[in-house]
């Protein structure tokens, strides 16, 4: 049958038709077709490791598909009233490594059933052979119907083209689904525009993330696939170079969309290349193989793959601008705007056309640089303008040159960048804007030495630019009634702070030094000075600035990494805070900078210790900072007030007291008076129990006591060995994650613990949930084991994904400080739901006690600190002893880690 076969007219250089024809007389008709493709994908991938223009390699690789194809279709016999054509990416000759083969086989109306069996042999032939097809069989009238119906259907039928059978046919589709049958131009337009915000809203509305998707995410291959398609409709042509004379887009902007084409066309084939599939994620394992595959290298200009995906992130960015650009432009021209009568003046530069802000005139910035600036506060005063005019955002564009150092100098630029944080709305919205258009960078040349730079980890999720802009964003959410149940105490903070404009310029100055060596924090003041006092702002608003700036971690870390239930601790943060000024504006930047880093940082527990860390200092505050609390005082208060609680409770206050005497005056310190009559209680009844040497094990929601926010779960017992370890093994079973432990030893041989857990979902435990009776039952079973001096294994789970990318090594640092009554150690170390069981075996193993720890996870590491005691309550001193400690740590962790790769 091959040799009635008509042959192919086009004919790849890259593919030997005559030799494939003449394999198909003699060799079996499978191997022939997949030898056929697994030559030309290893001649096109080596041509693309050699550096070919990847736009050659994939037009050849649509071609040599449409051959084989065309053989595959001619292996049975069809009439004139069907046809084989391509559609989407392949229908534009888009094809690439492992992208789909998409194929639309349409029938006359009167053929509906006519070719049933022949179509599922072609259909079979070509999954045998290794195409992934993507085929839909319809008639004439039914894809007319769809196409009416479905934007993506009419949109797939865009890009369509013949390969075999009825040219007639696929005439007639074209004419039937053209703009003046089905989806008129407006129509059109608007579909595919909510299509593209909804597509952005699931990818954060950001160019950004991490793992971006290089087709769907904003800026991505689909934007311009959007600007192709509304174009096309609204002009009827085939290809956007028929457009070059349509004044659709200027000679740059062409030459930016095709370059910007290229890169992320080269990068997808490279990433179809290492992943051996169509995997359009830049997942983290692939992107340190692309960064090699394209010749980057760690240098002082930051790691490979940072440089790498600098490139992507700065292609998309540009193509994110473009689009808007575009897309506004065939907006203007399909509601013929340019014509429109209703024109507003808003001053001697700037104007309304129809709700759009537009120049008077097209000289505006070359005559008055300053409104380079000044559209940007309109459009934030005026919330109500639609957005801006495709030629003034092409103007825009083209007069951005204008703002050097003379421009940044000039004290009227001044007044209104700082007129933009004063404005009532939007100001987050003009910050975009103004980084797409690459005006903020270039007014604030430090800003545009962060725009997309990444940091290769999990804990910040988005560039330090976005990440800039979204802290911003979030603390203008601190001022809308929503927040008010969300973020309570950020939300009253901006009701009443006097100068917000301080607090949104601290979170545009906060990371702006990093990339450049050194500590961001100290470099980022330094900015806020200079930028203070070269702006007029007041000295005291400039110390506060780059205070804020400087001090932007320092309420995190004492939060999560310090002991704030300790007087000294929150002495010691009340002293460098200073007053309730800065506690203030501090506290709403660090709200607003860890929920900026990351979705996963914020949670109820993290929000607790914040909360209790601002309270306390508060306090500190008012009393004044030259009264600390006497210990002796606040002990003796601390008890008087869970006194009144036991007895409104009706509990025997003189067993309350006797059993007091048996607890060291540290427990008294670290616990809140709730919980210590809460406990007590207990504890009295348990006692007067039969059973009453069995552990006692209480299990409840704290988030309506002091500060809240996490399951607090309190174990007392008889001091049978470790208990932090089983404890942290059945918490791994259950997928529970400590956030906090306290662990006190009484004179009477009972050690007290108190554990405060959230779930994988970072939500306390419900109370009196089934999870909650699984948690008691579990506990008492291992602590049953426990008393006999046995211990469970720490349960092994393969470790994530993501994870598996950021190999860190375990550190750990051990010191004791002076006068204190334990050693601190802290760890380091990449994520697992096991860890601390793991951490809890080695102490067991090397006869330490815990006495307390702060579990912090950051992304893809915990930075967890213990404070550790000997087996007989002393700190560890030896330093034999102690670097057994941590080396022991060291590599039981990583071992863990190599054994789950």
């Amino acid at each position: 049958m091959t040799h009635s076969v008509p042959i192919y007219a086009c004919q790849p250089l890259c593919f030997n038709q005559r030799l494939f024809r003449k394999n198909l007389t003699r060799q079996p008709l499978i191997k022939v077709f997949k030898d056929a493709i697994a030559g030309i994908n290893e001649h096109l991938d080596n041509r693309f490791l050699e550096g070919e223009d990847v736009r050659s390699l994939i037009a050849e690789r649509s071609h040599v598909v449409d051959i084989l194809l065309h053989y595959a279709w001619h292996q049975n016999t069809f009439d004139d009233d069907i046809s084989l054509i391509a559609v989407g990416g392949y229908g534009r000759s888009e094809l690439h490594p492992k992208s789909d083969v998409d194929i639309l086989i349409l029938l006359d109306d009167s053929a509906e059933t006519k070719y049933s069996e022949q179509l599922q042999t072609f259909i079979t032939l070509c999954w045998d052979i290794g195409l992934d097809i993507g085929s839909s069989v319809r008639t004439l009238s039914q894809c007319v119907e769809l196409a009416k119906n479905d934007i993506t259907v009419a949109t797939n039928l865009l890009d369509c083209r013949r390969l075999c059978g009825s040219d007639a046919l696929r005439d007639q589709l074209h004419t039937l689904t053209n703009v003046h049958h089905i989806w008129p131009a407006s129509a059109f337009y608007h579909a595919k525009l909510q299509e593209q915000i909804d597509r952005h809203k699931k990818h954060n509305d950001s160019e950004y993330n991490l793992e971006p998707n290089i087709k769907k995410s904003p800026g991505g291959l689909r934007d311009i696939q959007t600007i192709h398609w509304v174009a096309k409709r609204y002009y009827g042509v085939k290809t956007l170079q028929q457009l070059q004379n349509k004044n659709f887009f200027t000679e740059y902007e062409y030459g930016v969309l095709n370059t910007c084409e290229a890169t992320l066309w080269k990068i997808r084939y490279a990433l179809h290349y290492v992943a051996g599939r169509a995997d359009e994620r830049l997942l983290f394992e692939y992107q340190r193989e692309l960064a090699s595959l394209f010749g980057y290298e760690d240098s002082d200009k930051g790691l490979a793959v940072e440089q790498f995906m600098r490139t992507y992130y700065r292609a998309v960015l540009a193509l994110r601008e473009l689009n808007d650009v575009l897309l506004q432009s065939l907006n203007e021209k399909i509601h013929d705007y340019q014509n429109a009568q209703n024109i507003q003046p808003l001053n001697d530069n700037f104007q309304l056309r129809d709700g759009y802000i537009e120049v008077i005139h097209n000289n505006v910035f070359k005559e008055y640089p300053p409104a380079l600036l000044e559209i940007f506060v309109l459009l934030g005063n005026n919330p109500s303008i639609k957005g801006v005019r495709t030629n003034t955002i092409r103007l825009l564009n083209e007069s951005r040159f204008l703002i050097d150092e003379e421009f940044r100098q000039n004290p009227i630029n001044k007044q209104l960048f700082l007129q933009l944080f004063k404005v009532e709305r939007g100001l987050v919205t003009q910050l975009k804007r103004m980084k797409r258009y690459n005006i903020l960078g270039r007014y604030l040349p430090a800003f545009g030495k962060i725009t997309g730079q990444m940091q290769h980890d999990l804990f910040h999720r988005y560039t330090v630019d976005d990440h800039t802009l979204l802290v911003i964003q979030k603390m203008r959410h601190f001022t809308l009634p929503s927040a008010e149940q969300e973020f309570p105490i950020a939300a009253h903070i901006l009701k009443r702070i006097n100068k917000p404009e301080i607090l949104y310029l601290a979170g545009l100055f906060h990371d702006i030094g990093k990339g450049r060596g050194g500590d961001h924090s100290t470099l980022g003041a330094q900015d806020a000075i200079e930028f203070g006092q070269s702006h007029g702002l007041t000295s005291n608003d400039t110390k506060l600035l780059a205070w804020l700036v400087q001090s932007h971690l320092l309420m995190s870390y004492v939060s999560q990494k310090q002991d704030t239930s300790e007087p000294d601790v929150i002495h010691a943060f009340a002293l460098k805070v200073g007053n309730q000024r800065n506690l203030d504006y501090l506290y709403a930047l660090t709200v607003a900078d860890m929920n900026g880093t990351n979705p996963d940082i914020w949670n109820s527990w993290r929000a607790s210790l914040m909360r209790q860390l601002y309270t306390e200092t508060k306090r500190a505050l008012r009393r004044g900072l030259e009264n600390t609390l006497d210990q002796a005082e606040y002990i003796e208060e601390t008890k008087q007030h869970a006194l009144n609680k036991l007895q409104d409770r009706n509990v025997d206050l003189q067993k309350a007291q006797d059993l007091w005497q048996d607890m060291g005056s540290e427990y008294f310190v670290r616990e809140g008076h709730i919980d210590i009559a809460w406990q007590t209680e207990a504890i009295i009844e348990h006692n007067t129990q039969s059973d009453h040497n069995k552990p006692l094990i209480l299990v409840r929601d704290d988030t309506t006591l002091q500060w809240g926010g996490a399951t607090q779960i309190f174990i007392r017992m008889p001091d049978q060995g470790n208990v932090f370890l089983a404890a942290a093994t059945v918490f791994a079973q259950l997928g529970l994650n400590i956030h906090d432990a306290r662990i006190y030893n009484s004179d009477s041989g009972h050690t007290i613990d108190t554990f405060y857990v959230l779930d994988e979902n970072d939500q306390p435990v419900e109370e009196g949930s089934t999870k909650e009776q699984k948690i008691l039952d579990a506990l008492h079973e291992e602590l049953k084991h426990v008393i006999q001096g046995e211990y469970s294994d720490v349960i092994k789970k393969r470790t994530p994904r993501l994870l598996k990318q950021f190999p860190i090594p375990t550190r750990t640092k051990m010191e004791t400080a002076e006068g204190a009554n334990y050693t601190t150690l802290e760890v380091i170390s990449p994520d697992r739901h096991n860890l601390l069981a793991t951490i809890g075996q080695v102490f067991l193993d090397h006869d330490i006690l815990v006495c307390n720890a702060k579990i912090s996870t950051l992304g893809e590491r915990v930075e967890d600190i213990f404070f550790i005691t000997d087996a007989n309550g002393n700190t560890i001193n030896n330093q034999t002893t102690g670097d057994a400690l941590q080396k022991a740590i060291c590599q039981a962790l990583d071992q863990e880690v190599e054994a789950s790769l």
